[in-house]
């Protein structure tokens, strides 16, 4: 048996302990260094970058806090050697109590002697169905394409609307101005005006116009657009927009109906047609026939929508309605029918004008300026005081020059539109004041004046008459006599229209139809019915409507200021901040 050499045996053992006996730190530092430093093939070489690789963790792990502890150091050592003191001052703001601006009651007047005066008119035909003279061209409606009126932009309006004693418009204050007073409404107003509203809610057709619907009494049906446009114009007269609860969606499909209404005339071929001037484009109102009074009232209700609503669909319609009326406008500056010029001289129609004046206010005010805006305001100025005056029946039907003749049916129109158009001192203003001093409120065909001949609608002349004598009895600087006027008519006003409003029954039961309000009350509906063999049941509604909101009317046009000499949407637009805006009931 062969001798086992311990020796040996031992060497060998220490040898396989040895490998796996680790390295200390530094040795392995040393073996990697000497490895580097080896053929890249070799197996030193491999070892050394396998142990570089388990070396990197710990050195980051030592340098970077160091590294960031040098850089603290340096920028530490910077920053104090540039300090300066600062020295901070409190200061305590002084505190200001606001008052609130109370409103102004107007002063208590004595009621007025009665005058009689024998005044003889001349009255124009206002039905809106007469056959219109100029060939109508043979096109289909080329409709402007427009989103529906889902809603006001919530933007502020380019006028702050102010009430009489010049606050502005907030809850509450309708009220304020339908609690009694010489000057002003009473419950009684207010509840005709929710019965009118109601019923224009119930008669409207699906398409957002107004026909007939006999269940209701709405017997005689009108032009469409007009019909549109006076219902409009009344709802935003009560402050409802497409926003309101009980009446948003009957004002979000009227003022649909009317931007739609709008478009540019073409034959068959897709050409252009010239309008009866010879212009083009020819822009309409679908809904508008006969004379094209419907187009002048459509008009009018656009303006004022886009005032209160700042939908821009509205405002791209009536930029385009109103371009047709200023070029419309005669050489001598007044308007007749269908907008065509006829002759150089003339005749001037001034009932016909009298909606397109109140259309051209209604856009300025809007914030609305078409080029000859203002040129188109001065010619109609001058039309109405050389042309259309008349001493003896304040303003005429067309044009005259002695100024002696005519009625004084239209001495309204012309007194309105003066005031309105920044003229409201001017001795054309007083003498037509004068004229309608013994006018009353009426129903009755043959008042407010003895218009003698054919029946006449009366509220065409009350609506006018109503607005002149508030505007020049409710301004700042209203004398005695047009106090007296204003509040006579007022006071005749508030005992007739409240009762003689006519309560829709039903026909077989004759129990009175209701329409639920927003908390689903039953509310009953009712209208005005005119005298007359013309009748438009909702245009006599509206305008009877119209008076009865004069007090607080929401329509920009018809503010106090907006009829001030030289006034304009800048000097109306801004209150003490600086900032526009509109605030109103809905």
């Amino acid at each position: 048996m062969e001798e086992i050499d311990e020796e040996k045996m031992k060497e060998q053992l220490e040898e396989e302990m040895a490998r796996y006996e680790e390295d200390g730190y530094f040795k392995r530092l040393f073996k990697m260094f000497a490895g580097l430093g080896k053929p890249r093939g070799s197996g030193e070489y491999k070892e050394a970058v396998i142990e570089l690789q388990r070396q990197i963790a710990p050195l980051m792990a030592i340098l970077i806090p160091v590294i960031g502890a040098v850089i603290l150091f340096v920028v530490t050592a910077v920053g104090n050697s540039n300090r300066e003191a600062i020295k901070v001052d409190i200061v305590k703001a002084d505190q200001q109590d606001e008052k609130l601006e109370e409103i102004e009651q107007p002063p208590e007047m004595d009621q007025p002697p009665d005058v009689d005066v024998d005044v003889a008119v001349d009255s124009p035909n206002m039905n809106t169905d007469i056959s219109d003279p100029t060939p109508a061209p043979t096109a289909e409606p080329q409709s402007v394409k427009v989103a529906d009126v889902d809603a006001m932009l919530n933007v502020k309006s380019p006028v702050m609307l102010k009430n009489v004693a010049g606050t502005a418009r907030n809850a509450g204050v309708r009220g304020t101005y339908t609690s009694g007073g010489k000057g002003y409404g009473d419950a009684a107003t207010e509840a005709a005006v929710y019965k009118a509203l109601r019923w224009l809610k119930a008669t409207q057709n699906a398409d957002g116009s107004w026909g007939t619907s006999p269940k209701y009494g709405l017997t005689k049906g009108m032009d469409k657009a007009a019909g549109a446009g006076f219902a409009i114009l009344t709802f935003l007269a009560h402050g409802e927009t497409p926003a309101s609860p009980e009446f948003g969606d009957t004002v979000k499909k009227a003022l649909n109906y009317l931007i739609k209404s709008v478009y540019v005339v073409k034959d068959k071929q897709g050409n252009l047609v010239k309008d009866p001037n010879g212009k083009t484009p020819y822009v309409k109102m679908s809904g508008a026939s006969g004379s094209e009074y419907g187009f002048l009232i459509g008009t009018y209700a656009l303006c004022e929508a886009y005032a209160m609503t700042k939908n821009p669909e509205a405002k791209i319609a009536a930029e385009k309605t109103l371009r047709r009326i200023i070029d419309g406008q005669t050489a001598t500056g007044g308007w007749n029918y269908n907008m065509a010029r006829v002759t150089k001289d003339g005749p001037d129609d001034i009932s016909f004008g009298g909606w397109a004046m109140q259309a051209i206010k209604a856009g300025k005010m809007a914030g609305m300026h078409p080029e000859g805006m203002d040129e188109c305001i001065k010619k109609a100025i001058k039309c109405l005081k050389t042309r259309n005056y008349s001493e003896r029946a304040g303003f005429v039907y067309r044009a005259t020059t002695n100024h002696k003749g005519g009625g004084g049916g239209l001495g309204g129109v012309g007194c309105l539109a003066m005031q309105l158009l920044g003229y409201a001192k001017e001795p054309e203003v007083a003498n037509a004041l004068r004229v309608m001093s013994d006018w009353t409120p009426s129903l009755d065909a043959q008042l407010p004046v003895k218009l003698g001949g054919s029946l006449h609608n009366p509220q065409y002349y009350c609506y006018y008459a109503a607005q002149c004598k508030y505007q020049a009895g409710m301004s700042a600087n209203a004398t005695p006599a047009n106090k007296t006027l204003w509040m006579k008519w007022n006071a005749d006003m508030k005992a007739l229209y409240p009762k003689a409003i006519t309560t829709c029954v039903d026909p077989a039961t004759k129990a009175p139809l209701t329409i639920n309000d927003p908390a689903g009350k039953p509310q009953q509906m009712g209208h005005w019915v005119n005298k007359d063999h013309y009748n438009y049941d909702v245009m006599g509604t509206c305008l009877a409507a119209l008076q009865l909101m004069v007090y607080y009317r929401y329509l920009p046009t018809t503010q106090l200021k907006a009829t001030e000499v030289e006034a304009d949407v800048e000097s109306l637009s801004k209150d003490a901040t600086g900032e526009v805006g509109v605030s109103i009931d809905i």
